[in-house]
């Protein structure tokens, strides 16, 4: 077992796994549920969203449930160790989060529902843990693709960290960078919730209600 504070210290490039070349594993080619296909090439007028919130048995459950969501896949970003795997990640010395890649349709979904999603579905206080799951891949990350994401994921930040604080919450620790690369998951990660139905998801919400795209932060 990997110390509690160590697991919930990022991990310098210099002291993390060196990985490897190419993916260790295969992922499956449709998603479980949505029936899409889990890997590039997705259609022209579909769009990328990726976010870290904790365990993302739970958090890729969350996203497909969407309308206007055209598949999502569970992975690792953020981190130095190129094609982790999940014993790597879970060790602390990869600098990777657990993340969801939501590939979506802007003309039924819109990206801010999905940051309100995604702010609403964790609890973005908590720093490097989301409840009983410690560690730096469960810290809470919006990953943007371009600017336009990045302006909202900002404004849907600041507004919802001063709903927050009116309801004497602390204040949010969620990370925004630019989207990095994103490694597929295993395979009996992907869709783990409903292929087993009585898993754990230890996500939970502050059930305080996040404003993003209903008003200017």
């Amino acid at each position: 077992m990997w110390p509690f504070k160590e697991k919930q210290a990022m991990v310098s490039a210099e002291e993390a796994l060196p990985g490897r070349d190419a993916r260790p594993f295969d992922v499956p080619a449709r998603h479980a549920v949505l029936g899409n296909a889990l890997e590039d090439p997705f259609p022209d007028h579909l769009e990328r969203a990726l976010f870290g919130l904790g365990c993302f048995w739970g958090a890729e459950r969350v996203f497909w449930k969407l309308d206007g969501v055209w598949t999502t896949a569970v992975g690792y970003a953020g981190g130095h160790t190129p094609h982790p795997t999940y014993k790597e990640v879970c060790s602390g010395q990869t600098g990777h989060n657990e993340v969801v890649l939501v590939v979506f349709d802007p003309t039924v979904v819109a990206y801010d529902d999905l940051l309100r999603t995604f702010f609403e579905s964790h609890d973005p206080t908590q720093g490097m843990r989301q409840g009983n799951d410690v560690g730096s891949q469960y810290r809470s990350s919006i990953f943007v693709f371009d600017e336009k994401q990045r302006a909202a994921a900002e404004a849907a930040r600041a507004a919802y960290g001063k709903a927050l604080k009116k309801a004497g919450l602390g204040p949010v620790t969620t990370e925004i960078e630019e989207a990095p690369p994103f490694f597929y998951a295993e395979d009996y990660h992907q869709q783990y919730l409903a292929k087993n139905p009585m898993g754990y998801c230890g996500l939970g919400g502050t059930g305080v209600a996040c404003p993003a795209g209903l008003v200017t932060a």
